[in-house]
């Protein structure tokens, strides 16, 4: 019988797709792309590995967080800083989070305490401020008496948390409060006078603020972390922020001021560079941004070598299986090897081999000069 058109159409269509049932499985088995989040290769890259768990030298962390001092149980964590090779921690969270200025006095107070009685020389605390009722009228003259009774206390220095010059921290009008704000000008000089050096943190990665697309290097860490994400005016641009904590070493040469994370240009050591010798009274410090110096050996070789007199050891986090990725990008000349985090650094690690003599600067030599009172016979010459 012969099919009318219709009929032969429906058809070739029906042996179409049975002939091609076969493939559409085939294709559903390809397996499809990994996501960037996904790709971890293992590297087949041979070379010498010297994984270091120690540091070569005792060194002082300048940059670290004990939140629990007061009561926390200082004989294990010396026990863990020995561990590394750790000759003195500095607890930069003296006064705890709390903005009560009782509350933080009694944090500062018992964890001086602990200390005394249990690891007199292995510890060391700075003190911080108390922004609670910013813009009254006796804010200023309260925060530079409690800061010299601090000091009395045994507080080594005070440490600037990020929060000001973001939105968290805010005056009586509920205003921001600029890093340069003048209502604070006191506060530096204040800390010029007693010899204590200033820590301060201000901003967080430029990357931050730039749009979350293919081109930021950062976007993993954006979408692990959403709260680090930032707007370009949130609350003001990258470049003013870091523009007005600059505006306080600038108006403060006596002062000695540590700049944290290394002022947030250890990705453009050149323009750090220019600023190392602008402000003469500020240090830098390297916590969490040794995956920056890691991919440059050479350049961050050259920039310590140049201001050994003026480089510090810092971690931030106390996570110490971490360290380990700091002594090797230090101590040795490794090739290729990984960051502890991938959200942080997808990228590869080199060692920068610095010289014994600048090894010892930057593990403990340039903070013994500026951290007053600490003990320097737990260090060699």
């Amino acid at each position: 019988m012969r099919l009318t058109r219709p009929l032969l159409l429906f058809s070739l269509t029906l042996s179409s797709i049975f002939s091609l049932e076969p493939q559409f499985s085939k294709a559903q088995n390809i397996p499809q792309p990994l996501g960037f989040e996904e790709y971890d290769p293992v590297s087949t890259l041979k070379v010498e590995e010297h994984p270091v768990r120690k540091a070569k030298f005792p060194f002082i962390d300048v940059h670290n967080h004990q939140y629990q001092m007061p009561t926390q149980d200082l004989k294990y964590l010396v026990t863990q800083m020995d561990s590394l090779n750790m000759g003195i921690m500095v607890n930069l969270s003296g006064r705890g989070w709390s903005q009560e200025w009782s509350e933080g006095t009694a944090t500062l107070k018992g964890s001086l305490e602990n200390i005394a009685k249990n690891q007199s020389k292995r510890l060391a605390v700075f003190t911080n401020l108390q922004f609670k009722g910013f813009g009254d009228k006796d804010w200023t003259e309260k925060a530079v008496k409690q800061l010299e009774e601090d000091v009395k206390m045994g507080a080594k220095g005070l440490k600037i948390y990020k929060s000001l010059g973001f939105s968290g921290i805010k005056d009586d009008k509920g205003n921001r409060v600029a890093v340069s704000d003048p209502r604070l000008g006191p506060v530096w000089k204040k800390c010029g006078e007693l010899k204590i050096p200033v820590l301060i943190h201000t901003a967080d990665v430029p990357s931050f603020w730039d749009p979350m697309d293919r081109y930021n290097e950062r976007w993993l860490e954006l979408k692990t972390h959403p709260n680090r994400r930032r707007g370009p005016n949130d609350p003001v641009p990258f470049d003013s922020l870091i523009a007005e904590q600059h505006a306080i070493f600038r108006n403060n040469p006596k002062t000695t001021f540590i700049n944290a994370h290394m002022g947030w240009y250890p990705n453009n050591l050149k323009k750090l560079d220019s600023l190392m010798t602008v402000f003469p009274n500020m240090y830098v410090e390297i916590g969490a941004v040794i995956a920056e110096l890691g991919r440059q050996p050479r350049a961050a070789k050259k920039f310590f070598d140049k201001w050994q007199d003026k480089v510090l050891f810092g971690k931030d986090s106390w996570i110490p299986s971490e360290y380990s990725t700091y002594f090797r990008v230090l101590e040795t000349e490794d090739e290729y090897f990984p960051y502890h985090k991938k959200y942080h650094a997808f990228w590869r690690m080199y060692g920068m081999g610095l010289s014994d003599e600048v090894l010892k600067k930057l593990y403990y030599k340039n903070a013994l000069t500026i951290i007053p009172g600490l003990d320097k016979s737990l260090f060699p010459k």
